[in-house]
């Protein structure tokens, strides 16, 4: 029983979509390499065509073009595996062959020709219309959080400054009631 989950990437739209795909579904991609085509009639995708772009085995390590056999551990530049660090820096990597075997769990693929339908239509996936009307909805409960710290601004800064202001009233210092002096009468 061997089965991939495939990352379907259209570059029309910029979407990935995901799709596991088990038994008889998943015997035609058995002995495909990196960079060849698949129908999808093969597996539901009626009138589309793929091109196998990558993928990476059961323990994650990628698949990389030109590599023959299950793995093995490269001293690499950058590309597939690696993202070089800075200018000149080697790595011992491990990667996986550019052939579909058992072993491998996820599979990459790129649309190269389209359908009658569309994949977000045959994945499920909410239109773009929904989907603007939600991006609209967070964008005004973000405003909304915004004006509240305002509000909440300018009524700390005014209790503050009613702390720092003199009183109205300046008292002065407080005089002595002078003593009269009572004249005694003889």
């Amino acid at each position: 029983m061997v089965s991939f989950k495939l990352c379907i990437s259209d570059p029309s739209s910029g979407k990935t979509f995901q799709r596991e795909v088990k038994d008889n579904f998943s015997t035609p991609f058995m002995g495909l390499n990196i960079g060849e085509t698949i129908k999808g009639d093969s597996f539901e995708l009626n009138g589309y065509e793929f091109m196998i772009t990558g993928g990476s085995d059961y323990c994650g390590f990628p698949m990389r073009k030109g590599i023959l056999g299950l793995r093995k551990s490269l001293v690499i530049y950058g590309g597939t595996g690696f993202r070089g660090d800075a200018k000149g820096i080697k790595r011992r990597k491990t990667v996986c062959g550019h052939k579909i075997h058992e072993k491998i769990s996820q599979i990459n693929l790129k649309v190269v020709k389209q359908g009658t339908k569309k994949l977000a239509e045959i994945f499920g996936v909410p239109d773009e219309a929904k989907e603007e009307a939600k991006e609209a909805k967070k964008e005004e409960k973000a405003e909304l959080k915004e004006q509240v710290k305002e509000k909440h601004k300018e009524a700390e800064h005014k209790a503050e400054d009613k702390k720092h202001e003199k009183p109205a009233k300046e008292h002065k210092a407080e005089e002595k009631p002078k003593e009269h002096k009572e004249e005694k009468k003889e």
